[in-house]
This record gives structure tokens, C-alpha cells and sequence, in this order.
């Protein structure tokens, strides 16, 4: 790939005072050959492997990052899902895999690895059930181990059993980690239409249909949208989808760079650049930010949706034309802990809930880190997942869920994570139960749209 000198400028200014980085490196490691009878034998396959396929990623990642000046954030990695690869094993839980997952991770220096997921959109198996069952003490003690579940498709329709289910498991894992704020559901994450090649966390893994090893990138880039914005006080709102879809193009040309770089020194397959916008608490580097500079007085208000599903539509249309190579989620995260000015929205009463329900019908993330009362009933939990999953399930388009309990938490109140994972204000929820459609069951059908055959 060869680069103007007009764009090696506009990158070091993107990089030095627009927030602009990588987010992340992660590589697809399958685990399909480290099957076992026996979870111990399981587990210690699974580290061998893991290191030996990952024991340079680190070294080379920060070796592009000195090279081309270019931050990246994360190294990260995604494993078949455990449901899968355990599932000849004689055991009641999964924990030494989970186990053996952390230990690989930190002697190799990654932040997190994902894939500590099960597939539960149409039935759960007896391995899915001892995964699921593993996943509150996983996340309570283990420290970069992330989980992800599917729960609804398009062609399947939605276990409304796995729902409840993994609302239960939700609040556990909440009270598990309440001496940290129940930071554990940070690392636990429910998907409609999940993707076999999500390179972010906590819903990475490496899907049944990749390679033996495959190099995910996720980029950055909203401080970058924003600064473009700032420039443009009278234009119309075609001239700003042009410029965020021009914008994306540069962000994503630096993702398919870094890589291609990465696959060819490590040896292993390029995959895909994710063309998410992932926000940070910086200041500035906000979703919700790009769409106060389209016009919004505050992020939330009437046209939030709208503003966001153009964002969205010109930042694919940028990033297609960049790459061949398009995957993941590719779209843009509105979390609320982590972003500045979606914070500041449901603090001042411009976001609620229902609203950011809104929003995601045009997002393909989902209802991401927002934070509600500690007491809120599993019933309420399941039945916002539930509501989340039908809008992926219509529309044909992933969504997901990671919601935060926090134990003592009541609404109103402020949850300081630090980090990447920013403060959380308490959303109210809605005081109505949905108890007995939640407590009925089995599966909502598979919508007419599934029928394309």
C-alpha cells in the first residue's frame, strides 16, 4: 500500500491531536485439536497452544506501532468457542479452562481473550449448560477471560430460555465481583446474530468457519469524525456524510495496513478490519460528540437516531471502499460508560434507556456497559435482552447486550470503573414488570424474513 505525503501528515495529525489509534490487534487462534476427555488435559492443550501460536504477537504489534507511529491500544486474542472444544470433557465446570485461558493471556502480555462463549440460539447442549454454569466464577476469578453467548438469529429466533438464563447468570456474576462494582459483567456479553470474526471484547471468538489463525483488526477514530465536523459549522447534511465517509476511509486504511503488516511478520491469515467507532472516556473522543456537531444540543434528543444511522451508513461506505475485507460488527459503539458524551447525556436526562434502545435498531452493537440499579429483577434484565435481541432478529443485523447490575447501586448514583471502561451513570428502569411473558418460555419463532431460501 503506498501512501501520499498529504496522507502521512493527516495521519500524524489524526494521531497527535484526534485521539486516533488502533484498538486492537486480536488474533483467531482455533482450538478444534485440543480436545480431551479430560478438562485438565483440555486446559493444558489449550495453553500450549495458545502460547505457541501467540508467543510473538506482542513483540510484533509494538514493533508496527514504533515503525509507523501508529498507536494500537490492545492486543487481544479470540479462541474457539469452549463450549465446543470442551464438550468430550468429563466434568461438571470449566473453570481450569478458564483458567489455563488467564495464564496463557498474562505471560503473553495480552489484555484479553474472548471466547469463553456457547452457541444457545436455538437449544442448549450439555456442554452449554456447564459452560454457562462456569461463567460467574470465571469472571469473578479470572482477570482477562471474556464470555459471549448467542441467544437469538434471524433463522432461529430467540431461546427466550437462555435468556432468563443468562439474566440469572448476569446478576450472579455482578454479586460475585460487588466488592469491585460488579465489574465481572464488563466481561460478559449476549448477542442476536453473532459474528464469527468480532475482533472486539468482550464478544470476540473465533468462529467455526475461520482459519487456523487469523489476524482481526479493530480501529478507532472518533475524535477524528468529530475534528472534521468542527470544520464544516454550514454545511448540509450530505456534505457531512461525505466527510465522515471520507474520514473513514483514511481510519480504515490504516487498519488494513497495520494488519497486513502484522499477518505477513507472524505468518498467519489477515482477516478483517472492523469498522466500528469505538469511543474512549477522553475528552472528545465521543460518538455522541459527532452527533452534537451534526446539530443535536445533546445527544439523545429527537434526531439522535436518525443523525446516528447516517454516521453509520458513511462510515461503511468509507471503510468498504478502503478494504475488501470488511467484518466484525462494523458499526459504531454507543457505550455509555465509555463515552464521554453519552455520559454526560444520561446525567443531564437527554439519554434514557429506551431511548438508547432507540438508537441501537440503527447500531450493529447493541445496549453496551450502561449501568442499572443492583435490585433490578432478572425477569426486568431478561426481558431488555429480550427486546434487544428482537430488534437484531428482525432486522437481520447483530446486536448484543452487556448490561452492568450494580450491587448497591440505586439509581441515580455514579460508577467509577477508570480505564477504558470510564464511570457509569445508573439508568433507571422501567418499574413495570415483564415477569410472566419472561417466565413462559421456549422460543420465539424465527421471523418470516428467515425464509430466503
Amino acid at each position: 500500500m503506498l501512501f501520499t505525503a498529504e496522507e502521512v501528515f493527516e495521519t500524524i495529525r489524526m494521531i497527535e491531536m484526534e485521539n486516533f489509534d488502533i484498538r486492537t490487534v486480536t488474533l483467531g487462534i482455533s482450538l478444534s485439536d485440543c480436545s480431551h476427555n479430560s478438562c485438565e488435559e483440555t486446559a493444558k492443550r489449550i495453553y500450549e497452544k495458545i502460547v505457541s501460536k501467540a508467543q510473538n504477537l506482542r513483540a510484533v504489534v509494538d514493533e508496527i506501532s514504533d515503525e509507523y507511529g501508529i498507536p494500537i491500544a490492545n492486543c487481544r486474542l479470540a479462541v474457539t468457542p469452549i463450549s465446543y472444544v470442551a464438550s468430550s470433557c468429563r466434568t461438571d465446570s470449566y473453570l481450569p479452562i478458564a483458567y489455563a485461558m488467564d495464564r496463557a493471556a498474562k505471560e503473553l502480555d495480552i489484555n484479553y481473550i474472548g471466547g469463553f462463549s456457547a452457541l444457545v440460539h436455538k437449544g442448549i447442549k450439555t456442554c452449554d449448560d456447564i459452560l454457562m454454569n462456569s461463567i460467574p466464577e470465571t469472571l469473578e476469578k479470572t482477570d482477562t477471560v471474556c464470555s459471549s453467548l448467542s441467544l437469538a438469529s434471524t433463522r432461529a429466533g430467540i431461546n427466550m430460555d437462555a435468556v432468563l438464563r443468562m439474566s440469572e447468570i448476569i446478576k450472579e456474576t455482578a454479586f460475585r465481583t460487588a466488592d469491585r462494582q460488579g465489574v465481572g459483567c464488563a466481561k460478559l456479553v449476549v448477542f442476536c446474530n453473532i459474528t464469527e470474526d468480532n475482533p472486539f471484547i468482550a464478544g470476540a471468538m473465533h468462529g467455526f468457519g475461520e482459519g487456523e489463525c487469523t489476524i482481526n483488526m479493530g480501529v478507532s477514530g472518533p475524535g477524528v469524525v468529530r475534528s472534521v465536523l468542527t470544520r464544516m459549522e454550514d454545511a448540509d447534511l450530505g456534505e457531512i456524510a461525505e466527510a465522515i465517509k471520507k474520514t473513514s476511509f483514511k481510519i480504515t486504511r490504516m487498519g488494513e495496513l497495520v494488519g497486513r503488516e502484522v499477518s505477513k511478520r507472524l505468518g498467519f491469515d489477515f482477516g478483517i478490519v472492523d469498522l466500528s467507532l469505538a469511543p474512549t472516556p477522553a475528552p472528545g473522543d465521543s460518538v455522541a460528540n459527532i452527533l452534537e456537531e451534526m446539530g443535536l444540543e445533546m445527544c439523545g434528543t429527537h434526531g439522535t437516531t436518525a443523525a446516528l444511522a447516517m454516521m453509520i451508513d458513511a462510515v461503511k461506505k468509507g471503510g468498504a471502499m478502503a478494504s475488501s475485507y470488511v467484518g466484525g460488527l462494523s458499526g459504531a459503539f454507543i457505550p455509555i460508560s465509555e463515552d464521554e458524551g453519552m455520559i454526560r447525556a444520561v446525567q443531564r436526562g437527554a439519554l434514557s434507556l429506551d431511548k438508547l434502545e432507540a438508537m441501537t435498531s440503527v447500531c450493529s452493537v447493541g445496549l453496551d456497559m450502561f449501568a442499572v440499579p443492583g435490585d433490578t429483577p432478572v425477569e426486568t434484565i431478561a426481558a431488555i435482552i429480550a427486546d434487544e435481541m428482537a430488534i437484531g432478529m428482525i432486522n437481520n443485523k447483530t446486536t448484543a447486550v452487556r448490561i452492568l447490575p450494580i450491587p448497591g447501586g440505586k439509581e441515580g448514583g455514579l460508577v467509577e470503573y477508570g480505564g477504558l471502561l470510564g464511570s457509569a451513570p445508573i439508568m433507571p428502569v422501567n418499574r413495570f414488570s415483564s415477569s410472566k411473558f419472561i417466565r413462559r418460555g421456549g422460543r420465539i419463532p424465527a421471523p418470516v424474513n428467515s425464509l430466503r431460501n
